[in-house]
Order: C-alpha cells, then sequence, then structure tokens
C-alpha cells in the first residue's frame, strides 16, 4: 500500500516560546507556540510535534496547560514530548488533547515505559523520540553505506556495539550515552513502539539536508514508521529524504521563517511524484 508522506513541522518549545538553535545549541525565539500552532494547522500540516526541549535536564513535566491550548486550535495529529516518564504523565497529556506522546530520555533510562505505553493506550500512541551524532569522519560517511553499514544490517541478531559510529544522546542532547543507535532503534521496534523520531543533531538546524547513512541504517534494522528530523534547507531535500526510507519528515526553522511554506512543498512533493495529502 502507497502511504503518503507526512510533513510535520516541530515545536521546540522552552519557558513558554518556540524556539530553533543549530546542533542543538544557540536557540533564538521563533514566537509563540499557540499562534504557530493554528498557522500550521491553517497550511495543511500533516501532523504537529511539540517538544519541552528543558523538561527533562531541568528534571520536570511538560506544561499541560500549554498543550491543553495547543490542542484546542489544531485538528490534526498532536503529538507532545519533554520530561514524560510515567504512564501517569502520558494519561495526563492525552487527556489534555494530545493524540500521540514522545519519549526520549525516559525510554533510555526505562525502556519498560515503551511496552507499558503501548499495552496501556495503543502502540500508535508511542512514539520514541532518538537523538544521535555521528562518530567518524563525516565526509566518509557516505562510504559505509556500501561496506561497513551493509554487514551491521544483514543480522539484527548481533551485536552491534562494536560498530557504535552512532551514538544515542538524552537531554535535549546534552547527555552521551554511548548506546549504539541501531542497537537501540531494534529494541525500541522489538518493545512495540509506533514510531521512532530520528534526529541527527549533526544535521540540525545547518539547512545541508537530511542524514542518508543514518535514516536508511534505521529504516533497514527497524521496520516501523520513521520520522526524520535535522537537516531541512530546501524543498528537495524533502524528496531526498523520502527516498532514503523516510515515513514522515520533520522540520523547524525553514517553517518558523517562512523559507518554506508547507503548501508549497506539497506541491512540489506531488510533482517529484511523492505521494502527499493536499
Amino acid at each position: 500500500m502507497n502511504f503518503a508522506k507526512r510533513i510535520i513541522p516541530c515545536l521546540d518549545v522552552k519557558n513558554g516560546r518556540v524556539v530553533k538553535g543549530v546542533n542543538f545549541v544557540g536557540l533564538q525565539d521563533a514566537g509563540d507556540p499557540v499562534e504557530i500552532a493554528q498557522k500550521y494547522n491553517a497550511q495543511g500540516a500533516d501532523e504537529l510535534v511539540f517538544l519541552d526541549i528543558t523538561a527533562s535536564a531541568e528534571g520536570r513535566g511538560t506544561t499541560i496547560d500549554m498543550v491543553r491550548q495547543v490542542a484546542k486550535e489544531v485538528f490534526i495529529p498532536f503529538s507532545v514530548g519533554g520530561g514524560i516518564s510515567s504512564l501517569d504523565d502520558m494519561y495526563s497529556l492525552l487527556n489534555a488533547g494530545c493524540d500521540k506522546i514522545s519519549i526520549n530520555s525516559a525510554a533510555i533510562k526505562n525502556p519498560v515505559l515503551i511496552e507499558e505505553g503501548a499495552k496501556r493506550f495503543g502502540s500508535q500512541c508511542i512514539v520514541v523520540a532518538v537523538d544521535y551524532k555521528y562518530f567518524g569522519d563525516l565526509d566518509s560517511q557516505a562510504l559505509m553505506t556500501d561496506t561497513e553499514l551493509e554487514g551491521r544490517i544483514v543480522d539484527s541478531t548481533k551485536s552491534l556495539t562494536n560498530y557504535s559510529l552512532w551514538h544515542v544522546f538524552i537531554n535535549g542532547g546534552r547527555v552521551d550515552t554511548g548506546k549504539d543507535l541501531l542497537e537501540w532503534c531494534r529494541e525500541i521496534y522489538d518493545r512495540g513502539a509506533g514510531e521512532i523520531l530520528l534526529t541527527s543533531m549533526d544535521c540540525d538546524g545547518v539547512k545541508k539536508g537530511y542524514d542518508k547513512a543514518g535514516i536508511e541504517a534505521v529504516s533497514a534494522i527497524a521496520p516501523l514508521p520513521l520520522i526524520a528530523s535535522g537537516g531541512a534547507g530546501c524543498m528537495q531535500d524533502f524528496v531526498d529524504v523520502f527516498g532514503y526510507g523516510a515515513d514522515a519528515a520533520l522540520a523547524a526553522s525553514v517553517f518558523h521563517y517562512g523559507e518554506i511554506g508547507i503548501t508549497q512543498l506539497k506541491s512540489y512533493l506531488k510533482a517529484h511524484n511523492i505521494s502527499v495529502r493536499i
């Protein structure tokens, strides 16, 4: 079945404001989350992702009131993440009006939470966000696709630790877990998550395209819907990322600052034979 590809604006929120940076640092104010959510709903975004980016690092939960306000203004699927560490947290946010829960740091610290969330609320509600960095020569990363990378995804039952070229980070990109990206994504799949939200910290905000090698590797080893994040700079980048195996493309700054309009982007994708909802 040919499912339509999804375009998903991301609202990274800090202190009640949408912010955007480069490589997870240098955050700049981008506006009011409720107003921005309304705009994207009107423009035809397929979904929204709302991330309270400092909640985990600050040891607090996501602001429920803001979630309620945003949820009142949108009529498309709406995911929320940041500081979620229990089934009660998930229930509170779903009850406040969101459609999906995104967990990141808590999933690493307590992987069973993925299973418990999927069992309690349905796997379609549970998105596991994965922030990662590449540890190697970035200029030679593409060469790995046909050599080392091929060996890594042939037998997913074998340990991949000796090939930890990508590390998973938590707490808004502040802490390197040392965990291998592909091993973790396979575990996410095995534990019953509904989607993976995959963010390349190297590509984040750089606007030079999504991470081809990482997306292809994860989509091969964890066959569940994949939201690619980090790197969108032009409309062709969205065409490319769907060719890498992504089911949805998430972006922030190009949408927030009006560099790419969602309506125009979808027309561009359709002209390039990408199935989208218009």
